[in-house]
């Protein structure tokens, strides 16, 4: 993946950007200003904005069907399925002594989570599958899955996604010993474009010891 300051202007357009489902950045593209409203400011302009876009569209506002959608909408991508992008949600995160001295993988597999393409903003929805050997600390498992919806929860890569996931672990964890494995199907690739409805895409990460074949083995078996 290129590095946020590579200029793609000399080697793929918007379109191809987009189609080809090429990330950026491993941080998620962001303004400096991006905080300086608060949540309900944000959503009466995207509720406006977006009842511009149902009003190009040729929709009837006055609809009771439609007349709601775009407070609907414009609280939907606040509260819900853009909440990752705000860091005030980040979850909270408490290490606790490994004192049965476990020290082998411990696995948390078939992680359910959907996510959005920022490319087209339509669902990506797959299965996180995280392990990590313990340092000396240990994490509530609750807090795994939870690391995972706090980055699916933005317009994302997949990659990207991945990568964000294994570094939150390595902090949280304190320990290189991270593996990630993801398992996803795209909407932007079943939906439109060349709609294939049967592909998936897999990416993964593995430090410290899951770089070797015997705990990367070990690893992708618990989930298989």
């Amino acid at each position: 993946m290129k590095s946020k300051d590579t200029n793609f202007s000399d080697v793929m357009t918007i379109d191809e950007i987009g189609d080809e489902h090429v990330g950026t950045s491993y941080d998620t593209p962001l303004r400096e200003d991006a905080f300086s409203i608060d949540d309900d400011l944000k959503i009466q302009l995207i509720e406006k904005h977006f009842a511009e876009i149902m009003h190009i569209l040729g929709l009837d506002l006055t609809d009771d069907s439609l007349k709601g959608t775009p407070k609907r909408v414009a609280k939907m991508y606040v509260k819900e399925i853009f909440s990752g992008l705000n860091p005030a949600n980040k979850p909270k995160i408490a290490l606790f002594e490994n004192k049965y001295n476990y020290n082998e993988i411990l696995v948390e597999k078939d992680i359910t989570f959907f996510s959005n393409c920022e490319h087209h903003f339509v669902p990506i929805i797959g299965k996180a599958h995280v392990a990590y050997i313990s340092n000396g600390k240990v994490i509530g498992l609750s807090k795994l899955n939870r690391i995972v919806q706090y980055y699916a929860k933005r317009p994302q890569v997949q990659e990207r996604l991945t990568v964000q996931i294994a570094n939150e672990l390595k902090n949280a964890l304190q320990t290189e010993d991270i593996a990630v494995y993801i398992d996803a199907k795209h909407l932007c690739v079943s939906s439109r474009g060349i709609q294939d409805v049967n592909s998936a895409t897999v990416t993964a990460f593995y430090g410290g010891k899951f770089k070797e074949d015997t705990t990367k083995m070990e690893f992708l078996k618990a989930i298989s």
